[in-house]
């Protein structure tokens, strides 16, 4: 009788420890499942299809201004290669370009890292920020193929013809030492890249600052802006 007993004391509490363990792991899958999923999905979301992005300089002005927030969508570049005109986001030129890498001294951050650095949550934790792991936009205004004149204004000139640009403002001028600051670009840009431009065009580092050469390879495109979604009273689409 007494053994009996003893066993149904232990099995009772074997239960009660079983369901204490198996709650405290419903409330740990509880509270951590939900957020890792949703971690999951926006990553695969931000890599493969869209992501939201920031202005944090006026070289795009007007058309964009600082602090806007723009949707930049990563599935049109799947099927099609860029076209003249579409405004771009694209990997930070400290990541490619030959000689600021040779200035640089070291190795890149990987993309993996770039990723978790820029991760909007670690990002606003950390404050640390690495060049190469930037993203520029700017406007392509050259394709592969194309040849492509940009005089000391910062007019363009594709296939000798005169591009009017009606979204382009601010071109370079002379100072009172007659001298102008924005360089001249003339060649021919090498299939599968781009020639981009900031339409702030005396405000802009872009394709003609670039000391290991002024072409930005399609790869190094993250997505194609599309739509800005803030402010609202400035709401809509970016396309031409």
């Amino acid at each position: 009788m007494g053994n009996k007993l003893e066993k149904d004391s232990v099995d009772k509490n074997n239960k009660i420890s079983s369901r204490k363990t198996n709650q405290k792991s419903n409330e740990f899958w509880d509270f951590w499942a939900p957020l890792l999923l949703t971690i999951g999905f926006y990553t695969g979301i931000r890599s493969y299809l869209a992501e939201a992005r920031y202005i944090p300089s006026g070289s795009m002005l007007p058309s964009l201004q600082i602090n806007d927030r723009l949707l930049v969508e990563k599935v049109t570049y799947i099927k099609r290669s860029p076209k003249r005109g579409e405004i771009v986001v694209f990997n930070s030129p400290y990541s490619f370009d030959k000689e600021l890498l040779n200035n640089r001294g070291k190795q890149p951050p990987s993309k993996l890292f770039c990723s978790f650095l820029t991760f909007p949550l670690i990002n606003a934790l950390t404050g640390f920020r690495d060049p190469a792991c930037d993203a520029y936009i700017k406007r392509i205004v050259a394709i592969g193929g194309d040849h492509v004149f940009i005089n000391s204004k910062g007019e363009v000139f594709v296939n000798g013809k005169f591009v009017k640009e009606d979204y382009a403002s601010n071109f370079c001028t002379f100072n009172s030492f007659r001298e102008i600051s924005c360089k001249t670009i003339n060649t021919v840009v090498p299939q599968s890249n781009v020639l981009v431009l900031g339409d702030n065009r005396s405000n802009s580092w872009d394709s003609r600052f670039w000391p290991g050469g002024p072409f930005l390879h399609e790869s190094q495109i993250i997505g194609r802006a599309v739509w800005r979604f803030w402010p609202i009273n400035r709401l809509g689409t970016l396309m031409q």
